[in-house]
């Protein structure tokens, strides 16, 4: 079981990291092309990548979950859900395509954009609004992979994104010319390639019966563990949507929550330090998202066995299973908080191209003091996706809802009034705090019951 687990969550750490360096390279070039205007354009659409990356977590994610639930009980009916999660998926994207086309530049106003800001980053927010079904398809393709036992190909697919983004950054923005666009371009295109690299397991047996007709001679062996995912006509079900995301909830935490902290320290930050304290934060709020995209891979990369011994009713390995990965969890805080506080300055010098000294005294001060807040918010990632994964939607909501939205909008608020831009930085670990003490409050209460 050990080795099992350390294979899912490695390979769905590497994934989620992978899927981070989308945005991450957009950082680094946009700061060399763009410098610190750039560096705000990217900041202010963060959140809107966060909300349709944490939708399609939701969907993706809790419908994989449903998935492999049913599949341990034994069900057989359980081939539409895939197809039915990349359907919602279409679905729920249209008014975000909608808005790309008609008013991109009234997103970015109601970020909290200047009018040359939103001047620098009206393609950019366009191209992404209108390419929102390939984000959000992305979580589903990936999920379900890793749930049909394939969490290499997911890892790969992830892993061959990234790569494809990096190098079609430079080459978009640069050598051809295209500036922002070109950036939000190689970002769009990125999960198209991870898409299509997960569809070798799903189109697996279609392809094979074409071999069959071409070969018919041919001795082809048939994989053992029989590939039960593919893609099959159905209809929406608003029914099997709320079924799935009630389990998804987590993963969408998982997502929202930085961008909910980005959009919320955004607007309280350009009050007190305008676009470069902005900027200063979009240097941070980009190395947490490899940070959170850590934990997160730990999340779902645990998911699919805590689920499958939880629909086997397995409670021993279940508990063996949370055991195992706070233990993790645990040494992987230990490490990122160390590494943000020893190479702070490094960190911040990637992507200060202007080398603006007012931009590294807000980066540098706040870097050190967000990054406490790790010391409980993995664990609190772990425990919300531990709830989602045995079935029990309530308690997972709660724990989410409170992390990813309330206690860090009051906290952000109510601190930053009190100690100014030192009290948002640290507002990250006192909503983390909060959220700790409420979840084994709760678990102590249905103890004692």
């Amino acid at each position: 079981m050990t080795k099992k687990f350390l294979k899912f969550v490695l390979q769905s750490v590497a994934g989620m990291v992978g899927v981070s360096v989308y945005i991450l390279a957009d950082t680094f070039f946009i700061s060399i092309h763009s410098g610190a205007d750039g560096l705000t354009v990217l900041n202010l659409v963060l959140p809107i990548y966060g909300l349709i990356y944490a939708i399609g977590a939701m969907i993706g994610i809790g419908s994989a979950t449903r998935y492999a639930i049913r599949k341990a009980t034994g069900d057989k009916n359980i081939n539409f859900y895939f197809t039915h999660a990349l359907l919602w998926d279409i679905i729920v994207s249209i008014p975000f395509i909608l808005l790309g086309i008609i008013a991109p530049e009234w997103v970015l106003k109601i970020m909290g954009a200047n009018q040359a800001i939103t001047d620098l980053g009206m393609d950019y927010i366009r191209i992404v609004l209108i390419n929102t079904p390939f984000f959000m398809m992305n979580y589903a393709f990936t999920a379900f992979a890793r749930n049909d036992n394939a969490t290499t190909i997911a890892m790969i697919g992830s892993l061959s994104g990234s790569v494809f983004n990096i190098v079609f950054d430079y080459i978009f923005m640069f050598p051809m010319g295209w500036g922002l666009a070109g950036a939000a371009l190689a970002t769009a295109f990125s999960p198209v390639v991870t898409m299509l690299v997960c569809c070798t397991h799903y189109l697996h047996k279609d392809i094979r019966k074409i071999k069959m007709r071409i070969f018919p001679s041919a001795v082809i062996h048939e994989n053992k563990s029989d590939i039960s995912i593919k893609f099959q006509r159905t209809t929406p079900s608003i029914h099997h949507l709320f079924s799935c995301c009630k389990l998804g909830v987590s993963a969408f935490v998982g997502e929202i929550s930085s961008a909910v902290t980005t959009a919320v320290f955004n607007i309280l930050i350009l009050g007190i330090a305008g676009n470069i304290g902005v900027a200063a934060y979009g240097v941070i709020a980009n190395i947490s998202i490899v940070a959170m995209s850590i934990f997160n891979g730990i999340s779902q990369g645990v998911q699919p066995l805590i689920s499958n011994s939880y629909g086997s009713n397995n409670k021993k390995q279940v508990q063996q299973l949370l055991k195992l990965t706070i233990s993790v969890c645990l040494f992987v805080e230990i490490v990122i908080i160390a590494s943000t506080w020893g190479a702070t300055d490094f960190f911040i010098e990637i992507f200060n191209s202007e080398g603006n000294n007012e931009l590294v005294l807000y980066a540098h001060s706040g870097m050190r003091l967000y990054f406490l807040g790790y010391i409980i918010a993995g664990i609190n990632i772990i425990l919300i996706a531990y709830y989602s994964a045995t079935d029990k939607a309530a308690l997972a909501f709660i724990a989410s809802i409170l992390r990813g939205a309330i206690a860090i909008i009051i906290c952000a608020v109510v601190m930053s009034s009190i100690w100014g831009i030192t009290g948002i930085w640290l507002s990250f670990l006192a909503s983390e705090f909060i959220t700790f003490i409420v979840i084994m409050a709760k678990v102590f209460i249905k103890s004692k019951k």
